[in-house]
């Protein structure tokens, strides 16, 4: 592993940089520089709530997102990833979607996940889910 693929980052952390909020910017900007692991999902979902949300440019998205590929480590989607992520949503009883993401950060083998929008400070099979905006 090299730096940072311990630690699998939310969406969030990558909507923060184009968001206009100073304070949470540049706590993501400081994670990033740390490196990480990302999903190819949360890519596919920074393009979208960017755009929608925020009214960037396809231009300033694709320069953001070759800027996110150099400093992260980007994961596929895949079927075990989905397999796994089923499980964890009827074991736990979480979304769908937040059960996509420990699913993909525990079969990346990280040990943490950075996001504002789980349950901070929970632990599910060796991964511990953290809010960095806190």
């Amino acid at each position: 592993m090299q730096r940072g693929d311990e630690i699998f980052l939310d969406t969030n952390v990558l909507i923060y940089i184009a968001s206009g909020d100073a304070r949470k910017a540049q706590v993501s900007e400081s994670l990033l520089a740390n490196g990480g692991v990302i999903s190819v999902q949360f890519l596919n979902e920074f393009v979208s709530v960017t755009r929608r949300k925020y009214g960037v440019t396809f231009a300033e998205i694709r320069q953001m997102l070759a800027q996110f590929k150099v400093l992260l480590n980007v994961v596929p989607l895949t079927s075990a990833i989905h397999e796994r992520g089923v499980a964890l949503a009827e074991r736990y009883n979480f979304e769908i979607y937040d059960s996509m993401i420990v699913a993909a950060a525990q079969l990346s083998g990280c040990r943490e996940l950075y996001s504002e929008d789980m349950h901070a400070g929970l632990t599910l099979e060796g991964l511990t889910i953290v809010n960095p905006y806190i």
